[in-house]
């Protein structure tokens, strides 16, 4: 069932500044599938991140010429989407994201929680 309202977007640290130094196609294909986490459903190219539970923290994917884009977002708290990174992944050990990456979200994902409880918990 879609909601009748969209959840907001809540772009955390430098995630909506970095996201917009994709190339215009790699913000069009993350922006749509953000508006389809808004409405509680999720696109093809979205995976769990791996090293997370569940799904707290989920990764779109884009590869645009070459260069793989990443974005990641949580769903974690029913009424708000949180952007919790964006980047360029430059991995040259294969198809892992970098501890640096992962220790970023992990920050970002606990100041997503004092957000929400702050201005969204009931």
């Amino acid at each position: 069932m879609i909601p009748s309202f969209n959840k907001p977007v809540v772009w955390l640290g430098s995630s909506h500044v970095d996201w917009k130094a994709f190339p215009d196609d790699v913000q069009d294909v993350m922006g749509y599938t953000l508006h389809l986490a808004q409405l509680g459903e999720k696109a093809n190219n979205v995976k769990p991140l791996t090293g997370f539970k569940g799904a707290s923290a989920l990764e779109i994917s884009d590869d645009y010429h070459g260069d793989a884009y990443r974005a990641i977002y949580t769903v974690k708290f029913h009424d708000v989407v949180y952007v919790l990174h964006a980047f360029q992944k430059k991995s040259e050990q294969g198809i892992a994201t970098p501890k640096s990456e992962i220790d970023l979200i992990e920050q970002r994902l606990k100041k997503a929680k004092e957000h929400h409880d702050k201005n969204f918990a009931q």
